[in-house]
């Protein structure tokens, strides 16, 4: 091994330990912040040159990613996502009915508006929930979260990795789903049975007393919001590459007399932007300075097994450096495999799936837990361990066996 080759080595591992857990010791940084200063630092060393970093910059999932926040943002403001809450009250009688409706609402529409996007918007809603039934929030929250993780496996635009793999893999949106959304429907399932036998003693009666959760709705940007997402999703399974449909419909509600630029671009997650964008430059300096090719040798001989191996080398990864930066490390091989559709989706079921295992395992957990801690609900890392593995575990195996099966 090089010189070169050892100090980017230091570098890489700094920061995808940083990315790991979210922070570096005694310093105020994100995960972006690291990604964005790790990146710089292989750029500064000659790890990889700038004009390469800038092509290693994946334009296509940025451009995804840009264009769903502001329809999230749209969709948001017009109130959508609480008129979905109230239903789920009204149709609730029972604990478990409870429970089941907050799985299917937070695992459907995390497959259409990224899971991130439905456990900020739902958690102070089933947090208000509860407190209004008299409810214990815990076994909620975790379902909340453990649905969107596993529902976002249906589609392309469900989650940050599915759009990695989306666009690199060429795989068509109608393509994807029929493959992956059994999975996604077979774990929600899971989910409710594992939620409410670990949790059997909170989830007895019925539920005493109806909320009163107030709807503010503004109607005609619902209307405008609704067809665009309409728009969008037709692109989708008309075929048209994905970043493009999902762009119009994002165009479609820039297109206003009433809401202000500012007021949508304030909402753009720019952090999010920038922490793929890191990463992209990290993995592209990955390849440059060859450690790539080390890193794939060992674990080409067992991700190239089978779907079940495949599996767990990305379960484990993920949860090692999270789950984009190990679809951005096994990237550059997948096509080399004996079927790379079978591979991507694999990939995208079990680093999806990874994400269940334990409360650091995605974003998503430790934003409901983040949410919860601030309105003084203690989601804490034992708490989730009671459900999370489990659910992870029988998932995960679901999903192994499905993709053995249909590409047997």
């Amino acid at each position: 091994m090089t010189f070169l080759q050892m100090i980017s080595s230091l570098i890489i591992v700094a920061t995808l330990i940083g990315v790991a857990i979210g922070r570096w010791p005694w310093l105020r940084m994100n995960r972006a912040t690291i990604a964005l200063t790790g990146a710089t630092a292989l750029i500064a060393i000659g790890a990889i040159p700038l004009e390469e970093a800038y092509a290693s910059l994946d334009l296509d999932t940025l451009t995804l990613l840009f264009a769903m926040m502001i329809i999230n943002y749209n969709l948001r403001r017009a109130g959508f996502f609480q008129i979905v809450a109230n239903r789920v009250i009204h149709h609730a009688h029972t604990p478990r009915q409870l429970l089941a409706y907050i799985i299917v609402a937070s695992g459907v529409l995390s497959a259409i508006f990224l899971n991130d996007t439905i456990v900020i918007v739902f958690t102070p809603l089933v947090l208000d929930l509860c407190l209004a039934l008299n409810q214990r929030p815990i076994p909620y929250l975790i379902a909340l979260v453990t649905a969107a993780n596993i529902g976002s496996v249906a589609t392309i635009i469900g989650n940050p990795q599915n759009m990695l793999i989306g666009v690199a893999s060429g795989i068509s949106f109608n393509t994807f789903t029929a493959y992956l959304a059994p999975v996604a429907l077979t774990g929600m399932l899971v989910i409710w049975v594992v939620v409410m036998l670990v949790f059997w003693g909170d989830l007895r009666g019925r539920l005493v007393k109806e909320p009163l959760v107030r709807t503010h709705t503004e109607r005609s940007l619902l209307r405008k919001s609704l067809i665009a997402t309409t728009v969008m999703l037709a692109g989708f399974v008309a075929g048209f590459p994905i970043p493009l449909a999902a762009l119009v419909g994002a165009a479609i509600l820039l297109i206003s007399r009433r809401l202000e630029p500012e007021a949508v671009f304030r909402e753009i997650d720019l952090s999010l932007l920038v922490f793929f964008g890191g990463l992209f430059i990290v993995t592209g300096a990955i390849e440059s300075v060859g450690l790539s090719e080390r890193l794939f040798e060992v674990a080409q001989p067992l991700a190239e097994r089978g779907v079940a191996a495949l599996s767990l080398v990305a379960a484990v990864l993920s949860n090692l450096v999270s789950n984009v930066p190990a679809v951005l490390l096994f990237r550059p091989y997948i096509p080399e495999f004996p079927n790379p559709t079978q591979a991507w989706l694999t990939l995208a079921m079990s680093t999806t799936m990874a994400g269940n295992l334990t409360l650091l395992g995605s974003v998503a957990n430790l934003i409901v837990a983040e949410i919860a801690f601030r309105r003084n609900v203690n989601l804490s890392f034992t708490e989730y361990l009671k459900a999370g593995p489990l659910i992870t575990a029988i998932s995960l195996a679901l999903g192994i066996l499905w993709l053995t099966f249909i590409f047997a």
